[in-house]
């Protein structure tokens, strides 16, 4: 029995975090593919460069099914708390939850595993695993995008940072699965921006305006 609900939490945060938000705003809004614009990427930064309220939207919308993953998971942990025989460690749930929330954002199936950089499905999923951290992040990467007007870099530092923090902090439950989930998205989300860091290196990195642009 837990081994399936196991497998239920990945299948479900999984699809939750696959619902490409940006591609079906841009699309049922402005009629456009927001691939074929900007970075081609589908999250809020590239869809906030043709349309900032949109952008913004798809930002609360990404983050909500980030932290509704993780409730999910949180949920099935309590029905597996129920399985006297089990007796699980409860925070796998929602560690499982977050990591599979954000590769279900990556890599989205209706999209034919092309999607966005995880950063933020990951606020939604730190909300709920480590909400004092994910202030201090926050305060950091504003600070960062204000200093330097690049998304990508203060993205970038803030996952890295955000495992240390998090330890610093004791803000992860005191539990080992949740400070692994924690490591892992950081380390996804610093994947998904490795076109960002060469450029970032080659100094071509587009610095971040909402200025409104043709798409």
């Amino acid at each position: 029995m837990t081994v399936s609900l196991y497998i239920a939490t990945a299948v479900i945060a999984y699809l939750l975090g696959s619902i490409p938000f940006g591609y079906i705003l841009v699309r049922l809004f402005h009629g456009q593919d927001v691939r074929e614009s900007g970075s081609g990427n589908i999250g809020a930064t590239n869809v906030a460069r043709s349309s900032p309220a949109l952008g913004a939207l798809t930002l609360l919308l990404d983050a909500a099914k980030g932290l509704l993953a993780v409730t999910a998971g949180s949920l099935l942990a309590a029905s597996a708390a129920r399985d006297a025989v089990a007796r699980p460690q409860l925070y796998i749930f929602p560690a499982i939850a977050g990591v599979f929330a954000i590769l279900g954002h990556m890599f989205p199936i209706w999209l034919k595993l092309r999607g966005g950089k995880g950063v933020a499905t990951s606020v939604g999923v730190f909300l709920a695993l480590a909400p004092k951290t994910l202030l201090v992040a926050l305060a950091l990467f504003i600070a960062l995008v204000a200093a330097f007007r690049y998304v990508s870099l203060g993205s970038v530092i803030v996952a890295a940072a955000f495992p240390l923090i998090a330890y610093g902090l004791h803000d992860y439950h005191a539990s080992p699965e949740i400070l692994g989930s924690i490591c892992v998205i950081a380390a996804l989300v610093i994947f998904k921006h490795h076109e960002n860091i060469r450029r970032l290196l080659a100094g071509t990195e587009n610095r971040f305006t909402l200025k409104r642009t043709r798409a």
